[in-house]
């Protein structure tokens, strides 16, 4: 029997049921648990902090962009256009 590393509860997993990497989640406090061994059986809580990370990554890659999906465009200052003013 395993029990969660966030919150001790019992987890019923089979050794020769799990595949390394599969995801796992915790009956009690719903955390995501990753089997990162089979043999025994080892399980280690995806962090929420990673895909905070991605989130606040995603958004700060959002604002590159207008409303319309493209670019914003630099303010177009061309030389000719200062001579012409003249």
């Amino acid at each position: 029997m395993l029990r969660c590393p966030e919150c001790s509860a019992e987890i019923d997993v089979d050794e020769d049921e799990v595949e390394e990497g599969e995801i796992l989640s915790c009956p009690e406090c719903e955390t995501e648990l990753e089997v990162s061994q089979t043999h025994p059986v080892a399980l280690n809580p995806i962090s929420d902090d990673l895909e905070e990370e991605e989130d606040v990554e995603e958004e700060e890659n959002d604002e590159d962009f207008d409303e319309d999906g493209d670019r914003p465009e630099e303010e177009d200052f061309d030389e000719d256009d200062e001579d012409e003013e003249e």
